[in-house]
């Protein structure tokens, strides 16, 4: 296991030889031994179509490959940190909440109008948050970031789970999404998030969702 918990708003991650991390860009906090710090421009393991995810979601700032021998604390803006295990499941999250990740795990990009069409899309555009969602697959580990904690929600197929989009930080499993609306067309204009927008999500898996609405 890469990544250790040593408060809310840190973790330690363990960088031996032959293994990589990947990071974002300004995260480290400080490091012990011999690691050293890269650019990715290919964008992990995602290579090309990872990157043009993050570019079509406003993020030019490239991916950090860690390597060596040692160890790393990770952090970011003071924000609350979350460490989420995958056996083989796949995690959609919010680019910008993905504070780091454990180079075994395979990245790539879920456009989010392939599982709620056009409303999908309308997501982006008035919730603020990006059309594109990175995923990360594989058997490892990764820690996301969030406002003022965050929390677990099962997803079962007798129960879908409804959540502000903008409360939305990550989601795993056999899951859809579809983003609806509480409102008419008409009082939908100038609002931005709250009970204006839905994002329902249904299936096998679980949800997580940040404490607070404010954008990272």
């Amino acid at each position: 296991m890469a990544f250790r918990e040593i408060n809310g708003k840190m973790v330690e991650a363990t960088v031996t030889p032959g293994q990589r991390l990947f990071s974002q860009r300004g995260a480290m906090l400080a490091y012990k031994g011999e690691v050293s710090f890269t650019p990715n421009t290919a964008g992990g393991q995602g290579g090309i179509m990872s990157m043009i995810g993050r570019r079509v979601a406003d993020e030019d700032t490239p991916l950090m490959t860690v390597e060596g021998n040692g160890t790393v604390l990770f952090g970011h803006g003071g924000h609350h940190i979350q460490v989420i295990r995958l056996s083989g499941d796949t995690l959609c999250v919010e680019a910008d909440r993905l504070l780091a990740f454990e180079g075994s795990l395979q990245q790539g990009t879920m456009f989010l109008g392939s599982q709620g069409g056009v409303m999908g899309m309308v997501r982006g555009q008035v919730s603020g948050q990006g059309l594109f969602t990175t995923t990360l697959k594989g058997h490892g580990a990764v820690a996301v970031m969030a406002h003022g904690g965050v929390i677990e929600i099962p997803i079962s197929p007798q129960r879908p789970v409804h959540v502000d989009p903008q409360a939305y930080v990550a989601h795993h499993g056999d899951v859809r999404n579809k983003l609806s609306t509480a409102l008419g067309w008409r009082d939908m204009v100038g609002r931005g998030s709250g009970e204006a927008f839905q994002l329902e999500l249904s299936g096998s898996g679980a949800v997580y969702v940040q404490a607070s609405e404010e954008k990272l």
